[in-house]
Order: structure tokens, then sequence, then C-alpha cells
């Protein structure tokens, strides 16, 4: 439970950092990573996201789909193919 009182999801077995952003506003991962919320229209949210070129950024769906398509024996950590 956090400061509030309300439990915090659970994401791969550890607690997930929730955190709360406006429109335009950052949320920095390491020194070469950024989120940004971009606009927010009814229930959805666009965000925006910086980093370098060897780092694999997917929607989650996408992500599943890539790992289903590589053969279990070829599979590296950080070897999926980028979809920018």
């Amino acid at each position: 439970m956090d400061s509030q009182g309300a439990k915090r999801p659970i994401q791969g077995g550890r607690p997930m950092l929730i955190l709360s952003r406006k429109r335009n506003e950052k949320i920095m991962i390491g020194d070469d990573i950024s989120i940004m919320v971009v606009d927010i229209r009814g229930d959805q949210v666009q965000i925006g996201i910086d980093a370098p070129r060897s780092i694999p950024v997917h929607r989650e769906e996408i992500a599943i789909e890539i790992a289903s398509e590589i053969p279990q024996g070829s599979r590296k950590r950080g070897t999926k193919t980028k979809n920018r």
C-alpha cells in the first residue's frame, strides 16, 4: 500500500511505480529515456517516447507478437526488431 492506503498494481512480481503527469510533463528513465504525456482525450492518453535507437520500444501487444515469432532457441535479450 502507498502512503494514502491505495494498493499498488503488481507487474512482474514487484510493485509498479505509479506517477501522475499532466499534458506536456515528462518522466525520465535513467539519463537518456524520456516519456511525455502529449495529449489526453477522454480515456486515451497520447505518449511520446524519446529513447536511443538501441532500446526497443513497442506497444505491449506488438512486443508479444514479436516474441511469439522468434524461435525459442534464438531469443536473446535486447535483440528484438524495432517498431518506430
